[in-house]
C-alpha cells in the first residue's frame, strides 16, 4: 500500500475531500517522525510502538572494494507489533495446523 492509497482510504471513510485526506495522513507522520526525533516512544493500542534504538559505532567492510569502513554510531527507529496485529496477521489456525503437521525430514526418512 502506497502513501496515496491510504489517502484514498482516509478519504473514502467520510464525506472528505482528498486534500482533506492527504492533510490527516500527513499530520500522522509528521507526528511520528516528530516523537520519533525528540526521543519519545509512540504506543497505538491495538497496532504496536514506535520508539528508536541506538546502533554502536562498528567497523563495517565495503561489498565492492573489502575495504574497512567506520560506521559512526546512530539511532534507528524500531517498530514492535502489538500482540493483535501479531495475532490478525497470524491467525490461530494456521499456528495450530504448522504445529500439528508431521514432518518428514527428505535426508531421514523414518524408519519402517
Amino acid at each position: 500500500m502506497t502513501k496515496a492509497d491510504l489517502v484514498d482510504k482516509v478519504t473514502a471513510l467520510g464525506d472528505l475531500t482528498r486534500r482533506d485526506g492527504e492533510i490527516i495522513v500527513d499530520t500522522l507522520f509528521e507526528a511520528v517522525i516528530g516523537a520519533l526525533k525528540s526521543g519519545d516512544k509512540i504506543e497505538i493500542r491495538g497496532f504496536g510502538s514506535f520508539r528508536t534504538r541506538q546502533r554502536n559505532a562498528r567497523t563495517g567492510r565495503n561489498p565492492k572494494t573489502g575495504a574497512k569502513v567506520e560506521v559512526p554510531a546512530k539511532r534507528v527507529p524500531f517498530f514492535k507489533p502489538s500482540k493483535e496485529l501479531r495475532d490478525s496477521v497470524n491467525p490461530s489456525g494456521i499456528k495450530r495446523a504448522a504445529a500439528t503437521a508431521k514432518t518428514v525430514d527428505p535426508h531421514h526418512p523414518p524408519a519402517m
